[in-house]
């Protein structure tokens, strides 16, 4: 039994898709099914039921696939504990986020300025996603809002923020000090798209004054959203210090009275397994980082 094996067995249990896994693999479908067969026989029995062109995890392959899949997380956990010994100044963080923000780069480019031996590969999914990724070791940390709340997952809130409504300069309502929400339940609305946790928040605000929004465009950039309000096209909810700086002149941001609209932005790690001294040192120096924004 090699490694390969096992790597090729993890992939076709994920997927439970021959065609799909051997793409991601790289390989070869035929390939790919030898594999996994000679692994079959090895065992002694099948891991997979066929299901005419499909495939699924029988009750052997449910159990194998837990067991390989601690393999793999030993086999990272080695390799982290290595670095550690050979000093921790370097390594790579798998960092995953599901919010937008613009503080990200400022975040990375202070780290990186007494760090800058770490390597980081960053990726972005839904909270559910994330969290089902976090606890399978695929990621050391994890930035989400709201901050990520179930058993063996460490949390912690690095930033609480108000969510204010962003008009066009040229809007009625530009020269508000502030405003309820109930007022812009006739406004046009420019939102992101239903599956970011932003929202799924602001549709919640939304909900408490009595209202369902408008929603004229819907987009997964930010950036798009603030170019759309610039060009008088709507209003939207923006996070008012995690995309500070990024609205431009020509748009006037205005704090929400009623109902309360405020977000929090947590970062959260597998409490079950010790972080890398390079995720250590990220970890910590976010909450500083964040504690002295919020002051600011």
């Amino acid at each position: 039994m090699e490694l390969l094996q096992l790597k090729y067995f993890q992939t076709v249990a994920r997927l439970e898709h021959m065609t799909r896994a051997a793409e991601e693999l790289g390989i070869a479908q035929p390939a790919l099914s030898q594999t996994i067969a000679r692994l079959e026989a090895e065992l002694g029995v099948p891991l997979f039921e066929r299901m005419g062109r499909g495939i699924r995890l029988n009750q052997f392959g449910r159990a194998y696939a837990q067991r390989v899949e601690r393999i793999f997380l030993e086999m990272e956990q080695g390799q982290r504990e290595l670095a550690d010994i050979a000093g921790g100044a370097r390594g790579q963080i798998e960092l995953a986020l599901s919010v937008a923000t613009h503080l990200l780069p400022d975040l990375l480019s202070a780290f990186r300025q007494d760090h800058s031996a770490i390597r980081f590969r960053l990726s972005q999914h839904d909270v559910t996603t994330m969290a089902q990724q976090l606890n399978r070791g695929i990621y050391d940390l994890c930035i989400t809002s709201p901050p990520l709340q179930q058993s063996g997952v460490a949390s912690i809130a690095l930033l609480t923020e108000d969510i204010h409504l962003a008009v066009p300069a040229g809007h009625p309502f530009a020269h508000r000090s502030q405003i309820r929400l109930p007022e812009v339940a006739e406004e046009d609305f420019i939102c992101l798209k239903p599956e970011h946790s932003l929202r799924q928040l602001t549709d919640s605000f939304c909900q408490q004054a009595g209202f369902r929004p408008q929603i004229v465009f819907e987009s997964d950039e930010p950036s798009i959203i603030r170019g759309l309000i610039k060009a008088g096209l709507g209003i939207a909810f923006v996070p008012a210090l995690s995309w500070r700086g990024s609205i431009g002149a020509a748009v006037v941001e205005i704090p929400v009275a009623e109902p309360l609209c405020q977000r929090t932005i947590g970062l959260s790690w597998l409490a079950s397994h010790s972080l890398s001294a390079a995720a250590q040192q990220f970890r910590d120096f976010a909450v500083h980082y964040f504690a002295q924004l919020s002051a600011v």
